[in-house]
C-alpha cells in the first residue's frame, strides 16, 4: 500500500509491534510518535496519509490530538486504536476519526480498516465481540 502511515502510541512496544505488523503486510510506515504533541509535530513534518492514533495517552489524549491534527492537515485520515472498546469511546472517536480498531482485534481488523480508510471510506468498528446476540 502506498499510503504513508504515522503510528502514535505512548507505549514503545506497541509502536514497534504495529510497525512490524504493517511492514510485514507491505504498508509504508513513515514515522512514530509517543504522545499527542509529538504527533502534531510529526504530522507537519512527515505529512502522513493516515495516522494510527492511540486514545489514552498522557498529556494530550488521542481525541484532543486528532482535532489538532485535522486543523494542520485536514486531508490526513485518522484511525483510532484503543484498548477501550466501548460505545462511548467509539462514539467520541467517530467525531474526529475515519475508523476505530480495538487493540485486541488489531490482528484481524487493522489491515482491512487501513485499506478502506486509505481509499476514502469511513470504517466503524463492528467486531464480532461488539455485535448483539442474534437470537
Amino acid at each position: 500500500m502506498s499510503a504513508r502511515i504515522l503510528i502514535v502510541d505512548d507505549n514503545s512496544v506497541v509502536r514497534k509491534t504495529i510497525r512490524s505488523f504493517l511492514t510485514w503486510h507491505n504498508f509504508r510506515v513513515c514515522g512514530e510518535a509517543a504522545d499527542g504533541k509529538e504527533a502534531i509535530r510529526k504530522v507537519r513534518e512527515l505529512k502522513p496519509d493516515v495516522v494510527l492514533l492511540d486514545i489514552n495517552m498522557p498529556g494530550m489524549n488521542g481525541i484532543q490530538s486528532a482535532s489538532k491534527i485535522l486543523r494542520v492537515a485536514r486531508h490526513t485520515k485518522i484511525i483510532f486504536l484503543s484498548v477501550h472498546n466501548v460505545p462511548g469511546t467509539r462514539n467520541a472517536a467517530q467525531m474526529w476519526g475515519h475508523g476505530f480498531v480495538a487493540k485486541s482485534a488489531a490482528g484481524t481488523e487493522l489491515i482491512p480498516t487501513l485499506i478502506h480508510v486509505a481509499a476514502g471510506e469511513w470504517v466503524p468498528n463492528v467486531s464480532k465481540s461488539d455485535r448483539a446476540p442474534m437470537f
